[in-house]
């Protein structure tokens, strides 16, 4: 005869079904050290996103004991910032492995849904004023709008038979193309692209391109390397510069591209998740592409909240896979004569 068996639910042991919520971990009961080592921010910057966020995290539930805001968020922070799900992390604010992986999903959706509130173009003219003056500060490049390049963040196989995602490196990845300012605050993230495409088709195919195209800004343009074709509003480096202007402006364009690498590695150093050193991200590549877009929204807050200290290279064991870079020369003569002019006006 079957005896049947009670499922214990643990969190009515400890809190009984009074509580609405379980207010597991106080915030004001540790320090901002604590909170920095263990979760990657200090406190206020966790009452800001408990104020951001909270209205999404607290949606109707038929639980009678929901995880409260804070809670989730913290859960969220823990798994961003040191790419796993280990169990003290989820001891230490009370919560089971399958809640910290449900309190990561709702964090991750709740912050995509923000994200054109945090990644985007200026649009007023001061703010484009400002934004190429800066990127003019850093090395004389004049016109800037934004450096634009693509990085790898390795996920598992979705399935057998979809090579759609493995990269040169034979390596499963989501190739992410970004665009920051001269502070390396994302200014677009696209980060759902295959990593078997390369960097050129994936700005081809991008939205980014057609934002630039159907919005095309007659003063100013993007710098990309050279595993993109030159375009009227994309600037690429000389592929066999000759004389000493098309020297001066290649170097001013390494100097000012370099700003994307170093985000890309003060990314990966922040939010361990994506650095390759736990492994690979283990999700399906839609919820891998959330995952990467809502670090990049935290980046944004981060720097917004001064928060802006360039890291040092991440120790991740997927970088971007290398490319034998041809000539992406563009045979349109309309973008040929915006270089040329840029050549002679500036660095001659």
């Amino acid at each position: 005869m079957a005896v049947p068996v009670a499922v214990l639910d643990c969190d009515l042991l400890l809190y009984g079904r009074g509580h609405r919520t379980l207010d597991r971990f106080k915030l004001e009961d540790v320090t901002d050290e604590y909170l920095v080592s263990t979760y990657g921010f200090p406190r206020q910057f966790i009452y800001y996103l408990v104020d951001l966020l909270g209205a999404s995290l607290s949606r109707p539930t038929q639980r009678s004991r929901a995880i409260s805001p804070e809670t989730q968020i913290l859960a969220a922070l823990g798994f961003y910032t040191s790419g796993s799900f280990q169990t003290r992390m989820g001891d230490a604010i009370g919560i089971s492995q399958a809640s910290m992986s449900r309190c990561v999903a709702n964090v991750t959706e709740a912050l995509v849904e923000r994200a054109p509130q945090f990644i985007h173009f200026p649009e007023d003219e001061a703010a484009v004023q400002s934004l190429k003056d800066d990127f003019y500060g850093l090395a004389g490049m004049p016109g800037v709008l934004g450096v634009v390049d693509c990085t790898h963040v390795a996920i598992k196989a979705p399935n057998a038979e979809d090579l759609s995602y493995v990269n040169r490196k034979g390596l499963h990845s989501l190739n992410c193309l970004m665009v920051c300012d001269a502070r390396g605050v994302l200014l677009s993230a696209e980060t759902h692209w295959p990593g078997s495409l390369p960097d050129c088709t994936v700005l081809q195919q991008a939205a980014l391109t057609s934002q630039f195209e159907s919005e095309l800004r007659k003063d100013g343009w993007l710098l990309g390397d050279s595993s993109f074709f030159l375009q009227t509003w994309l600037m690429t480096p000389l592929h066999i510069p000759e004389t000493p202007a098309e020297y001066r402006y290649n170097m001013a364009h390494s100097a000012t591209h370099n700003v994307i690498e170093r985000t890309f590695r003060t990314i990966r150093s922040r939010f361990r998740c994506l650095d390759g050193s736990k492994g690979t991200l283990q999700y399906s590549p839609e919820k891998s592409s959330h995952i990467i877009l809502a670090c990049c929204v935290l980046h944004n807050i981060s720097l917004e909240h001064g928060l802006d200290v360039w890291s040092s290279p991440a120790t991740g064991h997927l970088e971007q896979p290398e490319e034998d870079y041809e000539q992406m020369e563009s045979i349109d003569s309309e973008a040929c004569r915006i270089r040329q002019e840029l050549l002679l006006t500036h660095f001659s």
